[in-house]
């Protein structure tokens, strides 16, 4: 049986799909953009657009009852591969060494609203 999940700590979604979806123990969250919450921007540059995006993929794992720790894989879509290293610095951050889950990082064409970045991930709540 399937839960959606919906926090206002969280960008709500700009089309016809959910925030997050339990099912189980298992979370996955939908791509979050790095839209703050409070004024619907996004900050400047990568390094604030990837800490924007994680603090939105926390928020939403939070509201359904898991954490950073409980990610088992994420899925990172630059609009340039040649902010892979920035991104990554500030994708450290979120998770601890020795703990970190499976990746896939690829550059696309374009995303939403033109953001430089979008996260997804799946976790397993405790």
């Amino acid at each position: 049986m399937k839960q959606i999940i919906s926090t206002e700590k969280a960008p709500a979604a700009i089309g016809p799909y959910a925030q997050g979806v339990a099912a189980g123990k298992l979370i996955i969250t939908s791509g979050q953009l790095p839209l703050d919450p409070a004024t619907g921007a996004f900050p400047e540059g990568i390094k604030e657009q990837t800490r924007q995006s994680l603090t939105n993929v926390k928020a939403i794992l939070e509201e359904g009852g898991a954490g950073m720790g409980d990610v088992i894989k994420t899925t990172v879509f630059l609009s340039d591969m040649n902010n892979f290293g920035a991104m990554n610095e500030v994708y450290a951050e979120f998770f601890g060494e020795g703990g970190y889950p499976s990746r896939s990082a690829v550059e696309v064409a374009r995303l939403p609203k033109d953001a430089l970045v979008e996260i997804e991930v799946i976790a397993v709540a405790p």
